[in-house]
């Protein structure tokens, strides 16, 4: 059985800063080809479909689709505010390897 992403408390009040949930939106994190090590990060404010695993604190939602689920299992979904820019950061067991950008990565 998988073990779906987990996200933090800090990702979440991101998302309330944001108002995702007012405007009807979650945060989507999906696993797409590319990249510089073969697979990317593609996060996005969008709506939950029908085969999406919906994550859900301080009445906000992280969305990941079928597809990508296996690539996240076991990840955690984090935001940073650092002197570099803030931004949604993924810390992913599953990546044997990853870019300087830290939106690409290889299994």
């Amino acid at each position: 059985m998988q073990i779906p992403p987990t996200v933090t408390d800090r990702a979440f009040a991101r998302l309330a800063e944001i108002g995702a949930a007012e405007s009807g939106q979650a945060l989507r994190v999906a696993v797409e080809g590319g990249g510089c090590s073969g697979f990317q990060y593609e996060i996005a404010l969008d709506v939950p479909g029908d085969d999406d695993l919906v994550l859900e604190g301080q009445g906000q939602k992280v969305i990941v689709d079928a597809v990508s689920l296996p690539f996240l299992e076991n990840a955690v979904i984090d935001f940073a505010d650092e002197l570099i820019g803030a931004r949604f950061v993924i810390t992913n067991p599953n990546a044997t390897s990853s870019c300087g950008c830290g939106t690409s990565f290889s299994i």
